[in-house]
């Protein structure tokens, strides 16, 4: 009984942010974005196929330059929002493997990215992003766990029973031992895994304009991190009572109901929920 109390009340970090592999030794923060990227990949494949407007093969060819931009933009953005860590020490810029990739520039330049891949390879881009962007919370949902490897970007003490435990290297200064932490990597996780199943069933019940899925996609995700970056304790610019990443949630949700309200949306009888839009492409 002991031992399952023991387990219950805390949530225990990893002591090494490493995975070894017999003779390999891989950094699990970047593993753990791999996986979601693989993931994401083959959901956009599948999608792509039983929409008749790509391949599986397509999607590979996409993510194979979409995730790297999106690594690229996600860094910049973390780069450019937190200067201060980076002005004295600039090739800490290129360490992406210590955490640090925001959200919004990897979503921006990957997207991006991945629409002008898929165009040059004859896919309908609406559709293309229609496919994909159930993939998109679910690699945030895999690769939010490098955070718990790294023990960062935890929230603030909690006396819940699912509190996180943070080693004193890592904890914030001054904090008494035994502190437990809210797991913000585990709620916006568990977050991406819902909400990646409501986009699934908004495209069985309403039939939306090709590519407006993504921006019930933003919405979902911007409404869940702007509370949960109010747990968050870790430094970063804010004004108004307000931490910098949550006016940038509030104001990505304003344009992303905008978005919607002006495309508007009507109930559909396929099951299916088609996520096509474009111009049927054999596959090949």
């Amino acid at each position: 009984m002991r031992a399952w109390a023991t387990v219950v009340s805390a949530i225990p970090s990893p002591g090494t942010g490493s995975l070894e592999l017999g003779p390999l030794r891989l950094n699990a923060y970047g593993m753990m974005i791999a996986l979601g990227a693989i993931a994401a990949t083959i959901i956009t494949g599948r999608r792509l196929e039983r929409a008749g407007v790509g391949t599986r093969e397509d999607a590979t060819q996409i993510a194979m330059i979409a995730v790297p931009a999106g690594v690229v933009g996600g860094r910049l953005y973390h780069v450019a929002t937190d200067w201060e860590r980076f002005a004295d020490h600039p090739l800490r810029i290129v360490q992406v493997w210590r955490g640090g990739l925001g959200i919004w520039g990897g979503i921006a330049l990957g997207v991006v990215v991945g629409l002008i891949v898929a165009r040059r390879r004859g896919l309908p881009m609406l559709a293309t992003l229609t496919a994909a962007t159930p993939g998109l919370p679910v690699a945030q949902a895999i690769g939010r766990w490098g955070n718990w490897f790294n023990q960062e970007l935890y929230g603030r003490a909690t006396t819940l029973p699912w509190g996180l435990e943070i080693d004193a290297r890592h904890a914030p200064d001054g904090a008494a031992a035994g502190t437990l932490y809210h797991p913000t990597f585990l709620y916006e996780s568990l977050w991406c895994l819902a909400l990646a199943g409501l986009l699934l069933l908004v495209e069985r019940r309403v039939r939306l304009a090709p590519g407006r899925i993504f921006f019930v996609y933003v919405a979902g995700y911007c409404a869940m991190r702007f509370f949960i970056e109010g747990l968050r304790i870790d430094p970063a610019k804010a004004a108004g009572g307000l931490r910098l990443n949550q006016w940038v949630s509030l104001a990505l949700l304003a344009a992303s109901l905008a978005a919607l309200a002006r495309g508007g949306g009507r109930p559909t009888r396929s099951p299916g929920g088609d996520p096509g839009g474009g111009s049927p492409r054999p596959a090949g």
